[in-house]
């Protein structure tokens, strides 16, 4: 079973407008939903084996909330943030697990979500969207439709 779940960021602050994109952190909003969403994809009884996140401290606070709801640990990529959709494949792909999450930046997970949905789909702040092949390899992603689709939001 390979099993791929995308998060969009939760809700970042914009209070400092001097902050660097890439610096901004939850507000108090993110900082409520994305335990919030953890709680939720663990009691549809997903748990992925390992939490990929941008570099973005606004991700890697996302992340952690998931990873400790997971118990899993946090790996860090710099290509994740704002990355294309081939790249935040591409990452999942080379974890080396069945069963990853990633977390990172619109509009990739948007784009990236719709691809492999085979429909418009958007990723508002702390979207999940859970994606399950009973069979096959990560080769088979992108080449078949998922059995299982879920998009679960705030």
């Amino acid at each position: 079973m390979i099993q791929l779940v995308l998060a969009r960021h939760a809700k970042s602050d914009w209070a400092d407008e001097g902050l660097d994109d890439h610096d901004r952190p939850l507000n108090d909003r993110g900082r409520r939903d994305a335990p919030a969403m953890a709680r939720t994809v663990v009691r549809k009884g997903v748990r992925p084996e390992v939490v990929l996140s941008s570099t973005a401290l606004r991700a890697r606070q996302t992340a952690e909330a998931f990873a400790r709801a997971f118990d899993a640990e946090v790996v860090e990529h710099a290509e994740l943030y704002l990355a294309e959709p081939a790249q935040l494949l591409a990452s999942a792909r080379a974890a080396g697990v069945d069963e990853v999450m990633v977390v990172a930046h619109d509009p990739g997970m948007s784009a990236l979500v719709s691809r492999l949905a085979d429909r418009d789909e958007r990723m508002v702040t702390c979207a999940v969207a859970i994606f399950t092949w009973h069979e096959g390899t990560w080769d088979d992603v992108d080449a078949t439709p998922p059995d299982e689709f879920e998009l679960l939001t705030p």
